[in-house]
């Protein structure tokens, strides 16, 4: 066909693709085929399709110089509580674009879901696909947490919800944020394949699936609702998670340190101009650092992010931990809404330090 008709490009997309890929029979075509891994509409995406044009750019524009104005900050974080809601499916999106309401929005979210279960029965003849659905509607409730399979499914082997998640996996449907020490780049080299902690494909069907009702939530003046954490580390998880360029596979990763009395975690590391960057996700505006100092002590790094509802700051400070020498960095703090800039804005600081001696 390529011979023949070199003009035309075939597009192939779907929760399936993966599996055919994986399980497929014929031989591939050697560079004539080129893989995009897309993912949700960001939060920049979600601004432009309601038509935010002014806010968008603002956030293309902003420099960790700048100064938020305070009417600016409360827009934005107005629309990251809308983004929390509807999410950044399209069809989502353009259903409350188009009605204004969150009942069609959650109808639209429950479709989604529905069709994603409907074609469990095709993922493979291995793996039963009530197991599957269970799995599937459990684990937004499991977001920002390690993954324990007891939690899962206390009912199923290990072994069982390992391959189910494998196909949930496949089908991009959940992503795992795998476990790295974090002593250099790449992150992947270094990895606890057994620890990790799960994220959805989309904030908005996580709100729909934990049978959270949208309009309720867009009434609160807060983002204060149960699990809120977990809803924070989401969102910003989902940005992480496709901050590249689509032709690079999504991955993300976190530290943790299991000691008896010496616990610590950090949310996400990510690299950022071949260093490590540590980043942590506040759904307010406070929230201990303790396990960013701990990691930063140990590392020996020269910056590190924050996420929360504040507007932004950056500081040079000091890691302040018992027994351990203190290391200076730069403490980057960044509102929610940023998430889609963390990459330029560290880059571009990172390249503003002085050489280290």
């Amino acid at each position: 066909f390529f011979e023949e008709r070199p003009d035309i490009h075939i597009l192939a997309a779907g929760s399936l693709l993966e599996f055919l890929l994986a399980d497929h029979d014929f031989s591939m075509p050697v560079g004539r085929i080129e893989y995009l891994h897309l993912g949700p509409m960001d939060f920049e995406e979600f601004l432009l399709g309601l038509g935010q044009d002014r806010l968008s750019r603002f956030l293309n524009v902003f420099s960790l110089k700048d100064r938020i104005p305070e009417s600016i900050h409360n827009n934005l974080m107005y629309y990251v509580r809308l983004f929390w809601i509807i999410g950044g499916m399209p069809a989502a999106v353009k259903r409350y674009g188009s009605e204004q309401n969150f009942t069609a929005v959650e109808r639209e979210h429950e479709s989604i879901l529905q069709t994603y279960e409907d074609d469990f029965s095709k993922y493979s003849q291995r793996i039963h696909s009530e197991r599957l659905r269970r799995v599937f509607r459990r684990l937004p409730s499991l977001i920002g947490g390690k993954l324990k399979y007891v939690n899962l499914d206390p009912n199923e082997k290990s072994r069982d919800l390992a391959d189910t998640l494998h196909l949930l996996e496949l089908a991009r449907i959940y992503y795992p944020v795998r476990h790295s020490a974090g002593n250099g780049v790449p992150l992947g080299a270094e990895v606890k394949e057994r620890d990790f902690k799960p994220l959805f494909l989309d904030i908005g069907l996580v709100t729909t699936g934990l049978g959270l009702n949208l309009a309720d939530l867009h009434a609160q003046e807060e983002l204060l609702m149960i699990n809120s954490g977990a809803m924070a580390e989401q969102f910003v998880g989902q940005h992480l998670l496709y901050r590249q360029q689509s032709y690079k596979r999504p991955e993300l990763y976190y530290w943790n340190r299991e000691k008896k009395n010496s616990q610590a975690e950090v949310d996400y590391l990510i690299s950022v101009g071949g260093q490590v960057v540590p980043v942590e996700v506040k759904a307010g505006k406070t929230g201990s650092l303790k396990s960013l100092q701990v990691f930063m002590s140990e590392k020996k790094l020269p910056a590190a992010v924050r996420f929360n509802s504040m507007v932004s700051s950056c500081l040079e400070t000091r890691s302040a931990i018992a027994g351990k020498d203190s290391v200076n960095f730069s403490f980057i703090s960044l509102p929610l809404y940023l998430a889609c800039q963390v990459e330029r804005l560290v880059q571009n600081h990172l390249a503003s330090l002085p050489p280290s001696s």
